[in-house]
């Protein structure tokens, strides 16, 4: 725990030159927690819809990298040195990275306040842990093949039918009005940040007709989650992040419009 605290007290007074990045940082030692991410980010949407579902905007400030160097800057480095986001710091300094063990930290810490967002009994926590696992596992790690350059069409192609397939397994796994049964979980705001990057990327720019066709009960999730006010903040601020990038052409730029125009592939599912 010291060590870590010292990491943090050393990103802190790293930040010379811009000392409002450097108060930002150093509310965390002063015992109110900060939450690094960015609004276009799916894996820190799921940590701020927790944040907003149990009402916490007034224990954790939600900040972006860029106010102590970025994600590669020595400051953030110091705090995560795998110079990924979210980002939690504690009210000690403590850094707590990845975007999961925040959540289920942010469920212990606060179980009395607010939203429970826990499954009432076993089965249908584990129903929970499973689909988000899957998520994280199995789609995380490809989902930049929606958005990223990539070395070979044959490869982005590989990826986006795995993405098809593992909506069939989630499919198979949501019970119904939400991931796990009648109550809001964890799991349900892991899955639709992500859910928002399919349904305005794949169709867009890969030619799906409807990400829900042949998945009734994903169609049903999705819409019981868009009526939430909380999911529907969210899914303003990540589409707000992805109409920025189309607007700065990133999926030419990246290579995705070229990928796509080649027919030896398949885009659309």
């Amino acid at each position: 725990m010291a060590t870590l605290r010292a990491h943090s007290l050393q990103a802190c007074s790293g930040i010379r030159r811009n000392i409002i990045s450097r108060r930002t940082c150093l509310r965390a030692m002063a015992g109110r927690m900060i939450l690094y991410d960015v609004p276009v980010s799916n894996n820190g949407a799921r940590n701020r819809y927790i944040i907003r579902k149990k009402g916490l905007e007034g224990e954790i400030d939600i900040v972006s990298p860029q106010t102590i160097g970025g994600l590669k800057s020595p400051q953030y480095l110091a705090l995560n040195p795998q110079g990924k986001m979210p980002l939690l710091i504690l009210e000690d300094g403590t850094p707590l990275p990845e975007s999961e063990v925040i959540s289920q930290y942010l469920l212990d810490k606060f179980a009395s306040q607010g939203d429970s967002l826990v499954a009432a009994t076993p089965e249908a926590r584990a129903k929970a842990a499973l689909a988000t696992r899957i998520h994280d596992v199995y789609i995380v790690p490809i989902q930049g093949a929606m958005y990223r350059s990539m070395d070979s069409a044959e490869t982005r192609a590989k990826q986006i039918e795995q993405i098809a397939y593992q909506l069939n397994v989630l499919e198979g796994i949501v019970e119904g009005p939400y991931v796990a049964g009648s109550q809001v979980t964890s799991a349900d705001a892991a899955l639709f940040p992500t859910f928002v990057f399919f349904e305005f990327m794949l169709p867009t720019y890969f030619g799906w007709k409807d990400v829900f066709a042949g998945r009734p009960k994903l169609a049903a999730w999705w819409n019981n989650m868009k009526a939430d006010p909380v999911a529907a903040k969210i899914m303003e601020e990540i589409r707000g992040g992805l109409n920025g990038w189309a607007a700065s052409n990133r999926w030419r730029d990246q290579g995705i419009s070229d990928h796509v125009a080649n027919t030896a592939h398949k885009w659309a599912y």
